[in-house]
């Protein structure tokens, strides 16, 4: 372990040994720089170990956690459908596949790009589908310091379903019930349970138990599918035909919103038909903020996407190209700066719908993300001692409690049209709790409330919770850069972070960028560093006041990510944490 001396050498050489902090870091070691221009970029994230390559197109393309989610995709692509129209049969593929991860039983946002055809400046488009809680939950009648992601109070209105529709009436090409097609087959006929995906339905096994219909749809004879093992999922498959047949009306005014309803009535929830029916998406406007000179976007507040764009704003203060990729001094900024950063997501992140978004001395969502704000932030980052806590605070209870249970997908079509899309059930099998004989798994996005009194995100019945899920998009001069994200729960501001300072500052390829081991900053000072970090930055951010723990790639998520240059070539990566794939035509 190093000794404080050791640390402070450290920090005195990334930072400078003035007290004060210095806008401009000096050079520590030979940074790992590209010399090739992005997006293609040379550099492995190991130079020890092969890795895998860019995917190259020009007609369209798409990412996903699941190879059979990336086909269903691309099979849309190919019968001339938009972007829109590939990312929806991905995610309901996705449904199918991985329903632990993700579900029409939970929420979605999108972020699209809607490209100029005569190739000048497109337009950015977001759409925010969370579902609201339910009108008959009274805030007098839960108690404890938070919602039990495992419980029907934590049971909010899936949004998911409207998202798709509501975005396909206006970006789509095909027809919506063709889009479902492929995933109602599969569901039908089964499909051969992967070694990720049968690890996590493994672990869910006692929680599954608790709930009938959960069990009944999502277990095999009291337990979770063996590895290989084709498994059906009949009764989704009927969901989705309903849905395909009759729009999402099956859902939120038909038999598929009443037998929810009833499951819940009959089992101590609180959904309602009138909650179902008063759901809808809302279109909203994107935020965003210069970063070495191209705009980076993220949907606004119920998400927590200010969250990037704060951190970004806080590390434009440092030179960090010329720092060690690999050193203990970039670590160590990204995790201050990711501290500061999510301690304004606690002040001043709620519903904007219920309650205007809160600030601290007067502060509105403007001046957040105002550059002189981030200047005066970053002085708070001390070179050489771990922040513990940060100023104002943590994390919005509840919502660094939950999984990261949600996937997160990247097409982009033959004209550059872009969805950036995410889909998500929170926790694993969210709720744990199916709905009836729907087949279809509630999520359990009312675990993201606090019941802090007067807090913006304090629970209330209609409302919109803290949401973790934030797809990303990055324009250059308003034309489509790179579409990405990074599933992951709370963690997923901080890898969307780094894996954009890994491409823009460091000249890593998007592949690369995402192979690279990360770190995850929890809570107070615990910090986790993945396998594969180096062992000397470890050690030296222990000694820097980190209290530092190892481990797998679990808890870092899964990113996907399709970037497009100038001439329409497209380069897309995904992430080996997961089983997905990114494919092209």
């Amino acid at each position: 372990m190093c000794s404080a001396r050791a640390a402070k050498s450290v920090a005195d050489s990334v930072f400078g040994p003035s007290p004060h902090l210095t806008m401009t870091l000096r050079r520590t070691l030979t940074p790992l720089r590209s010399a090739a221009q992005r997006p293609g970029g040379t550099l492995l994230a190991s130079p020890h170990r092969p890795g895998r390559s860019l995917v190259m197109a020009r007609r369209g393309m798409v990412a996903t956690s699941h190879p059979q989610a990336t086909l269903a995709g691309l099979d849309m692509l190919r019968a001339g459908g938009s972007a829109i129209d590939g990312a929806i049969a991905a995610a309901a593929m996705l449904a199918v596949v991985e329903p632990m991860m993700t579900g029409i039983g939970g929420d979605a946002f999108l972020l699209y790009y809607r490209a100029d055809p005569e190739g000048g400046p497109g337009e950015l488009l977001g759409l925010n589908g969370s579902g609201r809680s339910p009108l008959a939950l009274e805030r007098t009648a839960i108690s404890g310091p938070a919602i039990d992601p495992d419980s029907w109070p934590a049971v909010t209105v899936p949004g998911a379903v409207d998202l798709w529709q509501t975005a396909h009436q206006r970006l789509g090409r095909l027809r919506f019930a063709d889009l479902l097609g492929p995933a109602i087959e599969t569901a039908e006929a089964g499909f051969p349970v992967s070694e990720r995906v049968q690890s996590m339905w493994r672990a869910c096994v006692q929680r599954l138990r608790r709930d009938r219909a959960a069990a009944e749809h999502y277990l095999v004879d009291g337990e979770a599918p063996a590895l290989g093992a084709v498994f059906r999922s009949p009764a989704l498959a009927r969901s989705l035909q309903r849905i395909a047949d009759d729009g999402p009306d099956a859902f939120y005014r038909g038999p598929l919103a009443e037998e929810i309803t009833r499951y819940a009535r009959d089992n101590g929830g609180f959904l309602q038909l009138e909650d179902f029916r008063q759901h809808q998406s809302t279109w909203v406007d994107p935020i965003g903020t210069m970063y070495r000179g191209r705009e980076v976007f993220q949907l606004p507040p119920n998400g927590q996407g200010l969250g990037v764009l704060l951190m970004l704003n806080l590390l434009e203060n440092f030179d960090v190209a010329s720092m060690d990729l690999a050193g203990t001094g970039h670590t160590h900024l990204l995790v201050e700066a990711k501290k500061l950063a999510y301690a304004d997501l606690h002040a001043h992140v709620g519903d904007p719908e219920g309650e205007p978004l809160r600030s601290v001395g007067g502060v509105p969502l403007a001046e957040l993300l105002d550059k002189a704000y981030a200047r005066e932030r970053s002085r708070l980052i001390d070179p050489g001692q771990a922040a513990d806590p940060p100023t104002p605070g943590g994390l919005p209870s509840g919502a660094g409690a939950v999984g990261s249970d949600t996937v997160y997908l990247a097409v982009v079509d033959g004209d550059g049209n872009a969805a950036s899309f995410i889909n998500s059930l929170f926790a694993p099998f969210g709720a744990a709790i199916a709905g009836g004989g729907t087949g279809i798994m509630l999520h359990c996005r009312g675990a993201g409330f606090t019941l802090e009194p007067g807090h913006p995100n304090e629970y209330r019945p209609g409302k919109r919770p803290f949401h973790t899920i934030i797809p990303g998009v990055v324009l250059e001069r308003g034309r489509l850069d790179l579409c990405y994200g990074v599933m992951g729960g709370p963690f997923q501001p901080q890898g969307h972070v780094q894996l954009l300072t890994n491409h823009y500052d460091h000249g890593l390829s998007l592949q690369a960028a995402i192979d690279r081991p990360r770190w995850r900053h929890t809570a107070g000072l615990e910090l986790l560093c993945e396998r594969g970090m180096e062992t000397e930055t470890v050690e030296e951010l222990a000694a820097l006041g980190h209290r530092v723990r190892t481990a797998g790639g679990g808890e870092f998520g899964g990113a996907q990510a399709i970037a497009r240059d100038l001439h329409g070539t497209l380069y897309g990566a995904s992430d080996p944490r997961k089983d997905g794939a990114a494919l092209g035509y």
